[in-house]
C-alpha cells in the first residue's frame, strides 16, 4: 500500500486564509466592500466591451457581485462562471438572487492555478482583485489562457504599489506605532500588491501566451459610505486588517487614530480616499 500523499497544494496558505479568517471577514462585510470596490470593477468591465451572448469566466468572484453584473451585461443568451477558493464567500454568492435579464450563472469552488477550467470554453476572463494571490502566477495564467477561445480576451484590476494607495497606507501609518515591529513583506509574494509592478505583470502574461497587453493607470477615490462603515472595513480588511487579525482585542485602541484619518476624507458622498489601480487587458492571440 502506498503512503498517503500529505504534500500541501501549491496555494495552501491562500486556501486556508480565504476559507478561514480572510473569507469570514470579507463575507461579513461584502456589501460594504462591493460598494467600495465597485468603481474599479466597472472600469475593467468597460474596457472589455462585453457582447450579448458571450461566455465569461469571473476569477476570484468572492461573494458574487461581479458575477451578477457580468451576467447582466452579456444578457439572457450569455453565461458567467464564477470561481473562487473561498467556500464561505461562494455560499453567499449562491444565495443571492440574479438580476432580471441576466445570463446563466454558475459558481464553482476552484483553484485557478491548479484546477481544470476546460479548454476554449470562454470568450472572456475577468477579475476584480482576484489574480494577485497565486503562488505560481504564470502557471495560473496559462490555465486561464487555455480556458479562453482563440479570440478570447482578458481584463482584470490589480493594485498599484502600497505607497500609491492612501486609502490603505494612511490608516496603517496612523497606528503603526501601536503595533509590534514587522518585517517588510516580500513584494513578489502572493498578496494584494503582488502585481504592483506593471513590468512583472506584462512578463507573466507574455509567458502565459497572452498578447496585445495594455496596462493603464486608473485613479479614483474609494470609501464604503459613512465614517463608521468605512472604519469597520478598514480595521478588518486589507493590510491593517491582516496586521491585527490575531489581536481583535486591540481594535478599540486602534479605532480612534484610524477614525481621525477617515474623517479628513469625509465628503457629502461619504468617505472618499484616493486609490490607484492598474486596469490590465490582453488578448489570447496576436491581433
Amino acid at each position: 500500500m502506498s503512503a498517503e500523499n500529505t504534500t500541501p497544494p501549491p496555494n495552501a496558505a491562500q486556501i486556508e486564509y480565504w476559507n478561514k479568517g480572510g473569507g469570514a471577514a470579507w463575507s461579513n462585510y461584502h456589501d460594504l466592500l462591493d460598494r467600495q470596490l465597485g468603481p474599479l470593477g466597472h472600469e475593467a468591465m468597460r474596457v472589455l466591451d462585453l457582447k450579448a451572448g458571450e461566455a465569461v469566466l469571473d476569477i476570484g468572484c468572492g461573494c458574487g457581485q461581479t458575477t451578477f453584473e457580468l451576467a447582466t451585461r452579456v444578457g439572457p443568451t450569455g453565461s458567467v462562471t464564477g470561481v473562487d477558493i473561498s467556500a464561505p464567500m461562494l455560499a453567499i454568492a449562491e444565495a443571492r438572487a440574479p438580476h432580471d435579464g441576466a445570463g446563466e450563472i454558475e459558481f464553482r469552488l476552484r483553484d485557478v492555478q491548479t484546477d481544470d477550467l476546460g479548454i476554449g470554453r470562454y470568450d472572456v476572463a475577468f477579475s476584480r482583485f482576484g489574480v494577485m494571490f497565486f503562488s505560481e502566477p504564470t502557471v495560473a495564467f496559462r490555465n486561464i489562457h487555455r480556458a479562453l477561445r482563440p479570440d478570447g480576451r482578458l481584463a482584470f484590476v490589480c493594485w498599484q504599489p502600497f505607497s500609491s494607495n492612501p486609502w490603505m497606507r494612511e490608516p496603517l501609518e496612523a497606528v503603526r506605532h501601536l503595533l509590534p515591529p514587522s518585517e517588510p513583506p516580500d513584494p513578489l509574494a502572493p498578496g494584494p500588491f503582488a502585481f504592483a509592478d506593471p513590468d512583472r505583470v506584462r512578463g507573466i502574461l507574455t509567458d502565459a501566451g497572452f498578447t496585445n497587453i495594455d496596462i493603464a493607470s486608473f485613479e479614483t477615490t474609494l470609501g464604503s459610505g459613512s465614517v463608521d462603515e468605512t472604519l469597520a472595513v478598514t480595521l478588518r480588511i486589507g493590510p491593517l486588517g491582516r496586521a491585527v487579525a490575531d489581536q481583535p482585542e486591540r481594535l478599540p485602541e486602534l479605532a480612534g487614530p484610524v477614525r481621525a484619518v477617515l474623517e479628513r476624507y469625509l465628503t457629502s458622498n461619504g468617505v472618499q480616499i484616493p486609490a490607484s489601480a492598474w486596469i490590465v487587458r490582453a488578448l489570447g492571440r496576436q491581433e
